[in-house]
């Protein structure tokens, strides 16, 4: 089954993770199918701490991907943050 779950880079003490959709049965940093996003839990100033390809993970959900549920968490609010973005652009 396909997962869209994260993988972990970065160094110690300083995470940094993509977004992948992966045959479950990989291992969490090993080999994916499509990278779709990245997660940076420590950003600070101008970078930017999550960007998701909102596409590609419809179309991975639409072909039975389950997402983790801390992936499902970040697509929720990257969501919200581009539909506020969205309705104060039309206003």
């Amino acid at each position: 089954m396909v997962t869209i779950r994260l993988s972990r880079g970065g160094t110690i003490k300083r995470p940094f993770y993509h977004i992948v959709a992966t045959d479950s049965r990989n291992r969490r940093d090993g080999r994916y199918l499509e990278r779709l996003g990245f997660f940076n839990p420590i950003a600070t100033g101008k970078d930017a701490a999550l960007q998701i390809d909102l596409g590609r993970v419809d179309y991975w959900v639409g072909n039975g991907a389950q997402l983790s549920t801390r992936v499902a968490d970040l697509v929720d609010s990257y969501r919200a943050a581009a539909g506020a973005a969205t309705g104060q652009a039309a206003a």
